[in-house]
């Protein structure tokens, strides 16, 4: 039922006079009723904003005089969440001291951890020198005998810098180099098959060939249009030729041959000087030396 009643209002938006058929009529159209809506709750998340606001800086100033201070209370003071400060606790970055059941941190080591962090920051590294040499992808397979999905997993995996030039992809040749230097030495090949070779004398397929080789893992590099594979390796997984003897033993090699500790180890290199080669990040002992010295182990 419609109300008889009329009554001259001032909207409270914007201003206009209007004809109220209620007293509690406040706007005299749906639209200024819907933008005087959105304007408070505007000025409610104001509001709220500003009393968190005011919260914080009068919790901040209570705990700047106090020597001692609860997790809360240091995460108020440094703006951080509590969650961080007691993940800090764990990693041992901030000492705290435990009374009973309660969790005190005093003010002096929060403002000590800032000190420390100011000085680490003073001795971070000049920027690296911008990179100006640099390997194809082609360069780098023919020089370390990778295959370029290969290549491409090393790369993705150590953060390789790379650019374009001409539709190819250059990639910095010092951390190529150096990646390749720290892998575990290498047995040097000096002879290798083809696909067409190994067909010649084993009568095999090339699907044969490619399981084998996948599966003994043999060396092989690419050669122009051909793919090489390393003779010795592709002889001695089908049986017609003899292991060699390693020339010489890695750390871990020497201690399983004869059953001795690092400490153990090194003091018999040391003290009978046994010739040792430094090869990227691996030390090689002489085989026949250190055989020499200690003998076939017992069986």
């Amino acid at each position: 039922m419609s109300s008889n009643i009329e009554i001259k209002k001032k909207c409270h938006w914007c201003g206009a006079e209007f004809i109220a058929r209620k007293t509690t009529t406040e706007y005299c159209s749906h639209r200024c009723s819907g933008l005087a809506y959105k304007e408070r709750k505007r000025q409610e998340k104001l509001d709220s904003y500003q009393r968190e606001y005011e919260y914080q800086q009068s919790g901040q100033k209570e705990v700047a005089k106090q020597e001692f201070l609860t997790p809360t209370q240091a995460a108020t003071l440094l703006g951080v969440c509590h969650v961080t400060i007691y993940n800090y606790i764990n990693r041992g970055v901030i000492k705290v001291w435990k009374l009973k059941r309660k969790t005190l941190i005093r003010r002096a080591d929060v403002d000590e951890l800032f000190s420390v962090l100011d000085i680490q920051s003073t001795q971070i590294k000049n920027p690296s020198a911008p990179i100006t040499e640099f390997y194809t992808s082609k360069e780098v397979q023919e020089k370390y005998g990778v295959s370029n999905s290969g290549m491409y997993k090393i790369a993705e995996r150590e953060g390789w810098p790379k650019t374009q030039s001409r539709g190819k992809t250059l990639w910095s040749r010092s951390h190529v180099d150096r990646y390749f230097a720290n892998q575990q030495p290498k047995e040097e090949i000096n002879e290798w098959y083809t696909a067409a070779d190994i067909q010649a004398a084993y009568g095999m397929t090339l699907s044969a060939i490619y399981t084998l080789v996948s599966k003994e893992g043999i060396p092989k590099k690419k050669h122009g249009n051909y793919v090489m594979y390393s003779k010795y390796h592709f002889d001695l997984a089908k049986g017609t030729t003899a292991p060699k003897e390693p020339e010489y033993y890695t750390y871990p090699e020497a201690m399983e041959k004869y059953g001795l500790t690092r400490d153990q180890l090194h003091h018999y290199l040391k003290y009978h000087n046994i010739t040792r080669v430094k090869k990227g990040k691996y030390t090689l002992i002489l085989c026949s030396e250190l055989d020499s010295l200690l003998g076939s182990p017992e069986i």
